[in-house]
């Protein structure tokens, strides 16, 4: 308890902060607190304990590196929130669909040259649909790390809204209100 109340401390210490590599026998036991409580705090992928707080020469380092990321993830949503999102596959077929469309208006922008304004216009909202897909598709990456996802959970949440976020009401692949129209 002791170890994890002391590595806290070290993470919710200032940014840029110097650190001191702790004592030969203190070691294991700050690099264990802190690298468990960067991994409950989603700070730190599991699979970056392997090379993270391992040197003594690096420790300086990858406390404050810990410490900013602490800081970056301050107010973005924990893993447990991507599941409020379709899943991964769902996802990707839902890019497919936005590529395709935007392909086909891309081709559509060649011909009609006196629709070329408006037809922008809809690559644009469909980019911009990608862009939350492509989030969508990220956040639900199981081999991403830790932190990649929570940055995309972050972008898919800023970019829907709040709103709709907590409510899980994600926009659709395509713009719509102009397929209907076309």
């Amino acid at each position: 308890m002791c170890d994890l109340v002391f590595a806290a401390f070290l993470l919710t210490t200032p940014a840029g902060t110097y650190e001191p590599t702790p004592p030969d026998d203190r070691w294991v036991a700050v690099t264990a607190g802190l690298q468990k409580l960067a991994i409950d705090w989603e700070i730190l992928d599991k699979r970056e304990a392997g090379y993270v707080l391992t040197k003594k020469d690096e420790f300086n380092n990858d406390v404050n590196m810990l410490r900013r990321r602490l800081s970056e993830f301050a107010d973005a949503p924990k893993l447990v929130e991507q599941g409020r999102l379709p899943d991964r596959q769902t996802a990707n077929d839902l890019i497919r669909l936005n590529r395709d469309y935007r392909k086909q208006l891309d081709d559509r922008r060649i011909l009609e040259l006196d629709r070329a304004e408006e037809l922008t216009s809809v690559v644009r909202e469909t980019d911009q649909l990608y862009q939350v897909w492509d989030a969508i598709r990220d956040a639900r990456c199981e081999f991403y790390y830790v932190t990649v996802r929570r940055q995309a959970l972050k972008k898919i949440r800023d970019m829907v809204g709040d709103p709709a976020y907590m409510a899980s009401k994600m926009p659709p692949a395509l713009p719509t209100w102009h397929i209907a129209g076309e």
